[in-house]
């Protein structure tokens, strides 16, 4: 029987974020390709909703990849990102469920071997925890 491939959901900026992700195919970095990107037009526009409707569809973890903080396009975006993405770590924390699952990483557009290492500790992350439990996503 195969392995069950976790599901990863990757929230990141249209510039470095994808940037980096792009980069890394280009020149041929390794990195799972069942990883879901959603392109965003900043990781400051990823609501803590997002995230929380992104696990409660069976992801058994999530990232937002923003810019790098004192190069954020949009200046704050970054931060403000870093923000939810703490606030809802602690929320689920709360609930019961591991705060590990969710994460947000910077990365510059020129940093091709950035992507394949967030992915690879997301999917580690993921085949730890497994899969959250159906009565834990409510």
């Amino acid at each position: 029987m195969a392995e069950r491939r976790p599901k990863i959901i990757g929230f990141c900026c249209e510039r470095h974020g994808m940037d980096s992700a792009v980069l890394a195919a280009r020149t041929g970095k390794q990195f799972d390709a069942s990883v879901r990107l959603v392109q965003v037009p900043c990781a400051g526009r990823v609501d803590g909703i997002h995230i929380l409707q992104a696990l409660e569809d069976g992801a058994d973890a999530v990232f937002v990849l923003g810019c790098l903080e004192k190069n954020c396009y949009y200046d704050t975006g970054s931060i403000e990102a870093r923000k939810r993405v703490e606030y809802v770590r602690q929320m689920l924390a709360e609930m019961g469920i591991e705060k590990e699952r969710v994460e947000m990483f910077n990365a510059a557009s020129t940093n091709a071997w950035a992507f394949p290492e967030i992915v690879a500790k997301m999917v580690e992350v993921a085949k730890k925890l497994g899969p959250i439990e159906e009565g834990e996503r409510r």
